[in-house]
């Protein structure tokens, strides 16, 4: 049975992926609060990745860091502080965590790393300038890291559409908003965190075996489509 890290295991897309994976991987959680889940293949550390000593682990085979941010304002209302944050938490908390536990992946089971980008990267959407900033730095991440660390690790990244979890409640407070964001998508849906949490399983799987430095767009059709 193979480990996987997840940081930021235990709410919303992370919280998912948890659920998805625990009863065929040994899984741990590196978070602040423990998910509200137990479970015989389940370890949880309390730690706040940007503050504290990540744990040792004698074992890695998959790693994927969660903690992202959705700051949205327009530039004029962004200080220089909100991007420093938003880049703290989307890419030096990952680049901390990879770092930490880089040897100890490069001697697991076909390893894998994923990491988490968003489609603004790709769409120009507005008041999205600080998160989109330091997404695009985790996209930068995946494909220089893919590159450096072929053929032993696998590194890729999943870009989700709005996905229906607490970090997203103000974009989804009321029906209308709900219905508009519906709307824009060629889908006409938005994400559940198991429909991220699919993806990731399928990454760190055998069946994902050739691909890596890439950035999964799971979108509802937003970034390719004009309807």
């Amino acid at each position: 049975m193979k480990t996987t890290v997840i940081i930021g295991g235990s709410k919303g897309i992370g919280f998912a992926i948890t659920k998805e994976l625990v009863a065929t991987h040994k899984v741990v959680v590196i978070s602040r609060t423990a998910p509200e889940l137990e479970h015989q293949n389940l370890k949880h550390y309390t730690c706040d990745v940007l503050t504290d000593n990540l744990p040792e682990l004698e074992t890695v085979d998959n790693l994927i860091y969660c903690p992202g941010s959705i700051n949205l304002k327009p530039i004029g209302r962004l200080s220089i502080e909100d991007f420093k944050q938003d880049f703290e938490i989307n890419v030096i908390g990952a680049v901390k965590t990879i770092k930490h536990y880089l040897n100890t992946v490069k001697k697991g089971d076909a390893p894998s790393i994923t990491l988490f980008s968003t489609v603004a990267t790709k769409l120009g959407m507005p008041y999205h300038a600080s998160v989109a900033t330091s997404k695009s730095g985790v996209e930068g991440l995946v494909k220089s890291l893919g590159a450096e660390l072929a053929p032993t690790v696998r590194v890729n990244a999943i870009a989700p559409t709005v996905t229906n979890t607490d970090l997203a409640a103000k974009l989804l407070r009321n029906d209308k908003m709900i219905e508009n964001i519906k709307d824009r998508h060629p889908l006409k849906r938005f994400l559940d965190p198991t429909d991220v949490a699919h993806m990731a399983n399928f990454l760190i799987s055998e069946k994902a075996r050739s691909i890596s430095g890439q950035i999964l767009e799971v979108d509802c059709g937003i970034v390719n489509f004009k309807l």
